[in-house]
């Protein structure tokens, strides 16, 4: 993984020092709260409904274990004893004092870590497939191209006071793990007829109110254009981006204002002027900082071995996380591992300072000492030995890590709503509990087999309800909390949006909703190999809408 250097270092040492002085004011009445605010956003620093929530940058989601523990520290010390990851492949604090904020900035420092850019109308964190460098499906590893373009827009000049938030995501595989249609610009590492490595562009995709999926921008983009390229989509957004109304001020809105094709010319004509500039990427360059990107040392092993398959077949609890929460890698005998942080004891997201500092030590212990986050709000260690997947699976059982749910119905995407955020207009976390503890059964979970089940507390869609296959939306009517379904919402290729099936309805009929859905998915599926998104495209929403409003 990448690891900082001296400007790296310097960089972030002053951003926190100068941080430090601003508490100082703020706290001595010298900056008041409008005034303090732009600083504390600059700096990943929410003030929520019931404290301040620092939002710490995990870049492409890669953490060391010497991070992670870093984290558990800053959660035990700082904290009530947690952090909570997040759709952006972050993690968050939702109870530090304002007072201990620069000195948590400064743990974070001597690990390599900060929260510049997390939130504001920036370029934020950036975003990529859990499983690169890994995969068995991958065409080429985009960690390296996430790690220039973060080089590239930190604290640029031009793109830190853009007209809204702005969110790249990168995926160097054939199937998409990133959710890359659903950003301001996605970007898809591809091969050409020839075999070269070049990027494929997608531009104004996002959820929130107004949900869009990316329009193609430019199938096929050489190497050493990238950056070129993504400052020409910059510049015209920073332009041409409506300032005037922060409901329309995303590049989303932009691009269906213009259409892709008057975009695409705006964008263009930019480039033919800058292409050719200093934002040439060269191979030295991409080898420089690819070379923070090399592959373990990897034993040569038999892939499937013997002692796995027994194992395998003679317990079944190991067999039902095995089929849910390991994944093919590509170097034989190997595996990727999910941990899953969905259980019916903690928030989606959730993990405890102890469960932190087991995962740092078993990533050492089984893998590479590298863990990744996901978008889903689980955790992935990337560089398991088959041979050793009952070990690891025993201890993560010991500190509730194991839950063998990974994509299925209790694998729940939830913001944190009303519990903690101000823009909420409903609870969504204890909602999200009691469907994990209604349907705990695992056989029957694991027959419904892939299904996604995403839960929003407001129109931002933090939980990304709109690309839920069942997505639940809290609206506020009157002052009650009631909770709006979608359906036939997916993040993967052929990305959609959720279409809303009817009326909104109380808390205490969620989970009985969710439960006529998924019966008449039983019913009506043509086979257990039949998806509930794939059910849902082929019988389309009135059965749904029949049973679920008209069930007699």
């Amino acid at each position: 993984m990448y690891r900082y250097d001296d400007y790296d270092r310097a960089m972030v040492r002053q951003r926190s020092a100068q941080f430090r002085d601003q508490v100082k004011r703020r706290l001595a009445g010298n900056l008041s709260e409008a005034e303090f605010r732009p600083l504390r956003l600059m700096n990943g620093l929410y003030l929520q409904l019931h404290a301040y929530m620092l939002r710490v940058a995990v870049p492409y989601g890669t953490l060391s274990a010497r991070q992670m523990r870093a984290l558990a520290d800053i959660a035990r010390r700082f904290d009530k004893g947690y952090g909570h990851f997040t759709t952006r492949q972050n993690i968050q604090y939702n109870w530090p004092a304002l007072t201990d904020v620069p000195e948590i900035l400064d743990c974070l420092a001597e690990v390599e870590m900060h929260a510049i850019q997390t939130s504001g109308n920036c370029i934020r964190n950036i975003s990529a497939d859990p499983f690169a460098g890994v995969a068995a499906d991958e065409a080429a590893d985009p960690r390296p191209y996430c790690e220039i373009l973060r080089q590239y827009s930190t604290l640029h000049p031009e793109f830190s006071f853009l007209p809204r938030k702005f969110k790249f995501a990168f995926s160097g595989a054939s199937n998409d793990r990133a959710a890359v249609a659903f950003h301001d610009v996605g970007i898809r590492l591809v091969r050409n007829d020839a075999g070269a490595v070049g990027f494929s562009i997608l531009v104004g995709g996002g959820m929130g109110r107004t949900p869009m999926i990316g329009k193609l921008l430019r199938p096929w983009l050489e190497k050493r254009h990238l950056l070129s390229y993504v400052e020409a989509i910059m510049r015209v957004y920073n332009q041409f981006g409506r300032r005037d109304n922060m409901f329309k001020a995303r590049i989303k809105i932009l691009v269906h204002e213009l259409g892709i094709e008057a975009f695409r010319q705006r964008v263009e004509a930019v480039w033919d002027d800058i292409r050719d500039s200093g934002l040439v990427l060269t191979e030295a360059e991409i080898a420089r900082v690819s070379a923070h990107f090399t592959a373990p040392d990897y034993p040569e092993l038999a892939d499937n071995p013997e002692s796995l398959r027994r194992q395998l077949a003679e317990n079944a609890a190991f067999a039902q996380w095995h089929r849910t929460n390991v994944v093919a890698h590509k170097v034989p005998g190997h595996a990727i591992v999910m941990l899953s942080l969905k259980s019916a004891k903690a928030p989606p997201g959730d993990v405890t300072d102890e469960q932190m500092e087991t995962i740092a030590d078993l990533s050492e212990d089984f893998g590479s000492g590298e863990i990744r986050t996901t978008y889903q709000q689980n955790l992935v260690l990337p560089d398991v030995r088959q041979d050793r997947l009952f070990d690891l699976w025993r201890k993560l059982a010991k500190a509730g890590l194991a839950s063998p749910n990974i994509g299925t119905l209790t694998d729940i995407i939830c913001c944190p709503g009303l519990d903690y955020c101000n823009l909420a207009n409903a609870t969504s976390i204890p909602v999200a509990m009691e469907i994990i503890r209604k349907f705990r059964d695992v056989d029957f979970v694991h027959d419904l087999g892939d299904l996604r089940l995403n839960m929003s507390g407001c129109i931002n869609a933090c939980g990304h309800h709109h690309a839920g296959h069942i997505g639940i939306l809290g609206v506020d009517k009157k002052g009650a909390e009631f909770y709006q379904i979608t359906l036939g919402g997916s993040p993967a290729d052929g990305a959609s949006i959720g279409r809303i099936i009817g009326p909104a309805f109380p808390r205490d009929q969620v989970v009985p909703a969710v439960e006529a859905l998924l019966g008449l998915y039983l019913e009506k599926r043509d086979s257990a190999a039949e998806s509930f998104l794939d059910t849902y495209r082929r019988i389309g929403p009135a059965p749904f809408k029949e049973r679920l409003y008209d069930p007699h």
